[in-house]
């Protein structure tokens, strides 16, 4: 079974992840921030990862802090349940829709960091994520995972855009790290990720 744990405390936040990659969907999530929980547990569900996030954050002064350190946590547990890569997918493109709204992403579970986001959001999240927050948990997320994302995502309602884009991001990476190869190759042709 493929398992990452990670503890990490700072001055502002304290957070600890349990993700197994090869799970049913099952979470327990407490970040102090109701709606993010929501989005956590949509990536979870969709994703088929069991997750165990507890996080404790300087919430007085703002989300920023405990979102992106989540983001953090998150992808280095992620990279660490992933191992080397052996037999995985690799890629994976997902679209995802919510009434209106529309969320496209693209992984590329490879070992380089980057993303590529295209979408907006009208104003704070459910009065809690500022639209710059939504994309900065994704950036943290993929640059200590070390995966490649394009997501794209539109329609009117900021909440089925949010909870589209965390949906698709757990579909995507569901299906790039199923393990096709029964030869467990590394799926590379520097043959390490």
């Amino acid at each position: 079974m493929r398992i990452g744990e990670i503890a990490r405390k700072t001055k502002e936040t304290d957070i600890f992840v349990n993700f197994i990659l090869d799970g049913e969907g099952k979470s327990v999530i407490d970040t102090g921030l109701p709606f993010f929980d929501h989005m956590i547990d949509s990536f979870s569900r969709h994703g088929r990862f069991n997750l165990t996030l507890k996080a404790k954050g300087d919430l007085l002064v703002g989300p920023h802090h405990t979102v992106e350190d989540i983001g953090i946590v998150l992808g280095q547990a992620f990279l660490q349940a992933l191992g080397d890569g052996k037999g995985i997918e690799r890629f994976a493109n997902i679209s995802v829709p919510m009434d209106e709204a529309k969320a496209e992403v693209i992984v590329d579970v490879g070992g380089r960091s980057y993303l590529v986001f295209d979408g907006s959001f009208s104003g704070p999240v459910e009065g809690i994520l500022e639209p710059w927050l939504v994309r900065h948990f994704f950036e943290s997320f993929i640059q200590n995972a070390k995966i490649t994302a394009h997501m794209q995502v539109s329609g009117n309602s900021d909440h089925h855009k949010c909870e589209a884009l965390f949906k698709a991001f757990g579909r995507a990476l569901r299906y790039a790290i199923i393990i096709t190869d029964n030869n467990a190759s590394i799926p590379s042709t520097k043959g390490i990720l």
